[in-house]
């Protein structure tokens, strides 16, 4: 990849530096949306390296969740779709930030057709497993028995609680991957998400990653499927050509919220084995790039009432350098 993409830590301090504010408040966009601006890690080791982002002394779990909300109003939470946490770990994330920051959660592997590993699993979901299943490297939500496909989401949202309890509910993040096309069954697998969450407490945003979802014959059913069940569309700006690349909309599905990813467009790691998942999303936005998106963003604003704008390319600052810059740039367009 070339340096302009990737210049290295240094530069990234030096463009944080050069940003006029420091912090990112809730912005209000001209029609009066919410736009809301964070990453999508506060603990990537990558990020919590010394004189990456986080200042001198700031260095256990409590101080860096202070520091990152004392800086961004939003954070999204990556390893909840590697395991399930504790209902203490989201009491904790309650008591670590002030009132009005917002928690997006990505959904568990197995909450969206893809595997867990049966090791990382909480002990009661392991001591419930069939045997044929205990034995198992990884398991996906089809080889289960209903009752306890039912106790992998309630577990989930039970240790969830805290946050909808304390008002940082942001939205549960249903991920699917490039191997989740359009169907019929895919679309029931997605209605039945939308129905588990009902009466929860959270909004459900959806991102998919076949791009066969977003053709011309396909479109017009995707985002009816998604209005339908008032789910709300992710818009991501991603590698292109690939067959998980999907186009860069202004399309809203829900009123109340809609969210934009910013995944980097790193192609050489997209689709690569990585020894680190933050390499994957090893890619600083040029300014250029960021401004590509101000009038999808206006659009989007224009259509809900809150917008969460969450940069993924958080290897090292890269992710907050470009959220202050893409703060700086909203700031500067009639956003306050």
């Amino acid at each position: 990849m070339d340096a302009l993409h990737d210049p290295g830590i240094a530069t990234g301090l030096a463009r944080s530096a050069a940003v006029e504010h420091a912090n990112v408040p809730v912005l209000s966009a001209p029609s009066g949306a919410r736009i809301y601006l964070g990453v999508a890690s506060w603990t990537d080791p990558s990020m919590t390296a010394a004189g990456v982002f986080y200042p001198d002394g700031v260095t256990k779990p409590e101080a860096r969740l202070r520091y990152y909300a004392s800086r961004f109003p939003i954070v999204e939470v990556d390893s909840t779709y590697y395991a399930i946490p504790a209902r203490k770990m989201a009491e904790l994330w309650t008591e670590r930030t002030p009132d009005g920051f917002v928690f997006d959660i990505k959904a568990h592997a197995l909450m969206t057709g893809q595997p867990s590993e049966v090791n990382r699993l909480p002990r009661e979901l392991r001591d419930a497993l069939p045997p044929d299943l205990a034995k198992k490297t990884r398991i996906y939500a089809d080889d289960l028995p209903e009752e306890l496909r039912d106790a992998v989401w309630a577990s989930f949202l039970d240790a969830l609680a805290p946050l909808v309890e304390s008002g940082r509910a942001g939205a549960i993040l249903l991920q699917y991957p490039r191997w989740v096309g359009p169907s019929r069954g895919n679309a029931r697998m997605i209605e039945e998400a939308r129905a588990r969450l009902e009466g929860r407490g959270w909004r459900a945003a959806v991102e998919l990653r076949n791009r066969a979802w977003f053709d011309e014959r396909t479109r017009a059913r995707t985002f009816d499927l998604l209005r339908r069940n008032q789910l709300s569309y992710v818009s991501v700006d991603s590698p292109p050509g690939f067959e998980s690349s999907v186009p860069a909309l202004a399309e809203v599905t829900s009123p109340t919220l809609a969210v934009v990813r910013f995944h980097g467009r790193n192609t050489d790691t997209w689709e690569a084995k990585v020894t680190q998942v933050s390499q994957r999303f090893r890619y600083l936005y040029d300014e250029s790039q960021l401004r590509e998106w101000l009038p999808l963003i206006r659009a989007i604003s224009e259509q809900a009432e809150a917008v969460h704008l969450v940069f993924n390319n958080c290897y090292g600052n890269y992710g907050t350098t470009n959220a202050l810059e893409m703060a700086r740039m909203l700031l500067r367009t009639g956003y306050r």
